[in-house]
């Protein structure tokens, strides 16, 4: 992967959400992102959630057959410059792991599912580079599946918020059969206002200037409110306007009836589902108004992505923050990853390992002792437990999943059914990644900045290490013993370390 992104070359983000699935493809312009070619599906994935939370066939076929659209438009784009995230509706799948394995036939590159503050976090990205940047706002953006909303500063979010509600969810849970009653509506309000009334004192507290919407829900109702002549002198949504579109659909017995000005035919189902959830927000928060945004979270993705490539990537952030609240000694955290750092550079070739996996490892190292903010015993586990549970931004499921096993098995003993377990998870190369992590703690046991012997790793064939130790063995009796001992760790995951020195040769 190259260093920098030159201003001529593409980036591109699938958005597979609830209600919809987005393409979004971009150039880079003197750092900002311009959007060149996007495609919108509507393919109600929430709305393919059986009784028992697991997609139907029928969903996932519409999932894939889209996404094998998107892939006819991707030509021009490097898949290293290329993120696929999903969101609610595969966080809640039962079988989500179906479907992404079918979707690896067709994708360029593997899902990323993310977790609900990590959606609104880009969300809020992709909204803050979308408009001026002037005071503190608040950012409501309301998906098929959930709703997320955001109070944050210029590019910076301080509070992220995701809750379960969406215009897809509320339509099969209050409007299933299409009919619009008061009643059904009142039903669906009264639902919204609980999901939001436990972020109210925190998000009052906070404050906002402004009130930005975002994605299909907002836009359709500041829409229909502009087009029916609801909306303000700057076109923005308002409470009366809100207030009129609301009187409105309850006049109309089905959603058929409805009569719209600028309502879209595949936004008609889920329409009072939509303005159910909006109004109680602003009767919980107590919005006046609000803008709408055409920033959201494919355009968020992307200047994610784009920070990747400058040198401003958030999961490096996230990772010296896990550092701080934990208390890990940053010291024995630095020797451990200028080690694995080594290590991997002897063998990433035989490996076929890739700078992804560098920056995995590297990562994992710098945590690999959050847990003793916990116990001392058995820290490895806590650790692992918190990558695996917290809220960690820049990290899809899946990266918090692979970080999870390296920091579970950098020390103790190796059982064979763990390695089937990290195979199943990472493959084969995760499994390399935990047995390098393992060294590189080991290496470094004495916690000291004293020289340690020169230290060769060979990789004579995938079951086969060598591990070579310059000098005098006897010079370190401690780290020679432990070396055996890891032997056999890693035999129980069908590598053979041979380990080579003047005074202890297998």
């Amino acid at each position: 992967m190259s260093d920098f992104l030159i201003d001529e070359e593409l980036l591109a983000a699938i958005d597979m959400g609830s209600n919809s699935f987005h393409l979004a493809i971009a150039r880079v312009d003197h750092g900002e992102v311009k959007k060149v070619a996007s495609m919108s599906e509507k393919v109600q994935l929430a709305a393919g959630l059986d009784e028992n939370k697991n997609l139907t066939e029928a969903a996932q076929q519409r999932g894939l057959a889209c996404l094998a659209r998107f892939v006819g438009r991707l030509g021009s784009v490097q898949p290293n410059r290329l993120r696929i995230v999903a969101t609610n509706a595969l966080r809640q799948a039962k079988n989500g792991h179906e479907f992404i394995q079918k979707a690896a036939e067709i994708l360029p590159k593997p899902i990323e599912i993310i977790a609900g503050r990590e959606e609104a976090r880009l969300i809020y990205l992709g909204v803050s580079h979308t408009m001026e940047n002037s005071g503190r706002r608040l950012v409501i953006d309301i998906g098929g599946g959930s709703t997320e909303l955001i109070i944050g500063e210029e590019f910076e979010p301080i509070h992220t918020e995701s809750v379960q509600m969406g215009c897809v969810a509320f339509t099969k849970a209050y409007f299933s059969d299409g009919e619009i009653s008061s009643k059904a509506f009142e039903r669906a309000t009264t639902a919204a206002r609980k999901e939001v009334s436990g972020l109210v004192n925190t998000y009052k507290e906070s404050g906002w200037d402004t009130v930005v919407g975002s994605s299909g829900t907002i836009k359709a109702c500041r829409q229909i409110c502009v087009n029916m002549g609801w909306s303000n002198d700057k076109e923005e949504l308002t409470r009366e306007g809100l207030e009129k579109l609301k009187d409105k659909l309850l006049k109309y017995k089905h959603v058929a009836d409805m009569e719209f000005d600028g309502l879209k035919d595949d936004r008609r189902a889920v329409l009072p589902a939509g303005i159910a959830i909006l109004y109680a927000v602003f009767d919980v928060l107590n919005i006046n108004k609000l803008v709408y945004s055409d920033g959201a979270l494919r355009e968020g993705v992307m200047y994610d992505l784009l920070g990747r490539f400058q040198h401003e990537d958030i999961r490096d952030r996230s990772v010296h923050a896990l550092m701080g609240r934990y208390n890990a000694d940053p010291k024995q955290a630095e020797r451990v990853v200028a080690t694995a750092q080594y290590l991997f550079e002897r063998v990433a070739n035989a490996l076929n390992l890739t700078v992804d996996d560098s920056d995995l490892l590297r990562r994992a190292a710098y945590l690999h002792e959050i847990g003793l903010a916990i116990s001392h015993s058995g820290y490895h586990r806590h650790g692992a437990y918190l990558l695996q549970h917290s809220d960690i931004a820049g990290f899809s499921q899946i990266d918090q999943n692979y970080l999870s096993h390296l920091v579970a098995h950098h020390r103790r003993k190796l059982r064979s059914d763990a390695r089937i377990d990290v195979s199943r998870v990472g493959g084969q190369k995760l499994i390399y990644l935990c047995l390098l992590l393992r060294l590189a703690v080991l290496l470094n046991h004495s916690r000291s900045d004293e020289m340690l012997p020169a230290i060769e790793l060979q990789v004579i064939n995938a079951q086969q290490w060598q591990l070579s130790v310059s000098g005098d063995a006897k010079q370190w009796p401690l780290l020679v013993a432990e070396l055996h001992d890891e032997q056999v760790q890693f035999k129980h995951w069908d590598i053979e370390l041979n380990i080579q020195s003047e005074q202890f040769i297998d």
